[in-house]
């Protein structure tokens, strides 16, 4: 990426968090990004008590903040949390510093337009700069920043999938793949938690995307995961 690539990105990125900011929809306490809804698709009601991922629709959820910025968002307690706040940490540090609207979770706002959004709902997904990267949009990021995704992906085991891969793509969109309880996420979240409380040598802000075993093993994970 040039340096004219990176200020515009940059420029871009600062005014749509701007416009974000601008266009929250605060119902019950909730942060909603009134994001672009893909081009033929209707919004319509989330009635079930579990969003498509299988996890409880909330009335409340908790405010986390994402360490290393002044940022915060509502998801579910426990491994929830734990877990998308590193993929939030993971953007901040590694593609493009968090800023005020940036980051959405759970809301109690249940009109979806793509059944993956009611995830949202339980506060097991997360939208990081939702009009920058709106439902049905596909080709936001640049191939570097493409990798730090695909490393945080296959660094999370699976437990998360990105918007980016649906059939009807939403880039801003990350969720957690797996029911609660479930081993597997215990076992990332404990992962996490283990890094943080480490000597600094791991996890988020400590990370390259780009050394050559992690991209073998980014690579290798999404290939699987492809197949």
């Amino acid at each position: 990426m040039t340096l004219t690539g990176l200020s515009r990105r940059r420029f871009i990125g600062a005014t749509s968090s701007a416009a974000a900011t601008a266009a929250l929809i605060n119902v019950g306490g909730a942060d909603t990004a009134a994001a672009a809804p893909d081009k033929g698709a209707e919004p319509h009601a989330w009635t079930g008590k579990k969003s498509r991922n299988g996890w409880p629709v909330l009335a409340q959820a908790p405010s986390h903040r994402v360490e290393g910025s002044s940022q915060q968002v509502r998801l579910a307690g426990g491994d929830a949390a734990v877990i998308l706040l590193h993929v939030a940490r993971r953007f901040h540090y590694e593609i493009d510093s968090l800023r005020a609207g940036d980051v959405h979770g759970w809301t109690a706002h249940a009109d979806v337009t793509q059944p993956y959004e009611s995830n949202y709902l339980s506060g097991s997904a997360l939208a990081i700069r939702p009009l920058c990267y709106p439902g049905g949009s596909k080709g936001n990021f640049y191939p570097n920043e493409l990798v730090v995704i695909r490393d945080i992906l296959s660094e999370l085991d699976g437990t998360v999938a990105w918007g980016g891969d649906f059939e009807t793509p939403k880039e801003s969109h990350f969720e957690l793949t797996l029911r609660p309880g479930h081993p597997r996420l215990k076992g990332v979240a404990r992962k996490i938690q283990g890094w943080q409380t480490g000597p600094g040598d791991h996890g988020a802000g400590a990370t390259d995307a780009f050394d050559p075993r992690r991209r073998k093993a980014a690579l290798a994970f999404e290939r699987r995961m492809a197949s």
